[in-house]
């Protein structure tokens, strides 16, 4: 029997021994997650009469514990931190204001990647990885621009986006949006309710009114704390100091992603040659980080454990990857040595079932060619 078989089979059994949660161990998780990240806010502040160099290291620290903050709001979405779905709701929106992220909408579109994970037919992770026909189709410099799009360097910029522009720009273009038909309904037909002149509204932005109303808490009350801290420290020391640890740390989450599913020849099937098992060993990697790299990513790094079953809560990781390690010895280990490699993978070969890089395939033209099937 392979071992992949033998982890199918041992799934259940998994499951049920490392799925049970402590609200004692989450709680203490938040309480020396937020309360570090307050002090290190204060100390950044008063820093900057001192000196920038000083700041710049703090805003270092601060980053590790966005992080941090991030990947705890993450196990909230998959009600993996605490025991109760309310308890983890309401942990996952203090924690999302704190990220920016708008934490039940996020969790929901996270959910369709666990769904999919390894099909790429449905998902192509954060970076949109092109297949190797879709890659030829494009124009050099669309080529070009794939490709420059994709390197570390760029990596704030996404993080920038991810976490504090696009989930205020979509909620206040839908917003005008709403508000925009409903005026124009009103002047239609003065007597109907805005409610449900509403109702008929189709959004672009959000699926349900329910994900409009978390996406319009969640900015709501980051907006009014954007407002009171730059009354409190100043607006440029606010937006220096949070900007660039917010922009930093998106970035080091968006690259902590994709080194986990974009690496050599990770397993990236289509629709019909998918198998959820196999992608959790074979298209999902290990990565082998310090002591207290894994503290700070509360445990993320070990990713094929938690693809198995994201209902392992991030405090069961580690110890699930220790009993079955045997089942785990195909997934693939990066190390932070590895991880600039492994970026570089960014093109998928559907006929081979595997995401491959650049300078993996031949290069029908010198410079951004045609890239053929066909491994170099």
């Amino acid at each position: 029997m392979s071992d992949l078989q033998a982890l199918a089979d041992k799934k259940k059994e998994i499951i049920a021994r490392f799925s049970a949660k402590s609200n004692a161990i989450a709680l203490w998780q938040l309480l020396t997650t937020l309360v570090p990240y307050g002090l290190v806010w204060y100390l950044a502040v008063e820093s900057v009469a001192i000196s920038w160099w000083l700041t710049a290291v703090c805003i270092a620290v601060l980053c590790l514990f966005l992080l941090r903050v991030f990947v705890l709001m993450h196990d909230c979405g998959h009600n993996a931190l605490f025991d109760k779905v309310a308890y983890n709701r309401r942990a996952g929106f203090l924690l999302g204001v704190v990220c920016g992220m708008p934490q039940y909408v996020w969790s929901k579109n996270h959910a369709f990647h666990h769904a999919t994970n390894g099909n790429w037919d449905q998902y192509r992770g954060p970076l949109a990885t092109l297949s190797l026909d879709e890659f030829n189709a494009l124009t050099p410099a669309q080529q070009t621009r794939y490709r420059l799009m994709r390197h570390i360097a760029v990596a704030p910029l996404g993080g920038f986006l991810y976490l504090i522009f696009n989930p205020r720009y979509t909620w206040l273009k839908g917003s005008l949006a709403l508000l925009a038909f409903i005026l124009r309904g009103k002047l239609r037909q003065p007597t109907r309710s805005m409610r449900s002149i509403a109702g008929e509204f189709q959004p672009r932005y959000w699926k349900t009114w329910k994900d409009y109303r978390h996406m319009t808490a969640n900015n709501l009350v980051l907006l009014s704390l954007w407002a009171l801290m730059c009354a409190a420290v100043g607006p440029l020391v606010f937006v220096v100091i949070y900007l660039t640890s917010l922009s930093l740390s998106g970035a080091g989450g968006i690259i902590l992603f994709t080194v986990q599913h974009n690496f050599e020849d990770s397993w990236a099937a289509d629709e019909s040659n998918w198998d959820y098992s196999r992608a959790a060993v074979e298209g999902t990697s290990f990565l082998v980080l310090p002591g207290w790299l894994n503290w700070f990513t509360a445990d993320i790094a070990y990713h094929h454990v938690h693809h198995l079953s994201a209902s392992i809560p991030n405090y069961r990781l580690a110890e699930c990857h220790r009993a079955y390690a045997h089942l785990f010895a195909d997934v693939t280990r990066i190390t932070l040595r590895d991880v600039p490699k492994a970026l570089r993978n960014n093109l998928w070969d559907r006929d081979h079932h595997r995401i491959t890089s650049f300078e993996a395939v031949e290069r029908r033209v010198s410079g951004f060619g045609v890239l053929s099937k066909t491994s170099a």
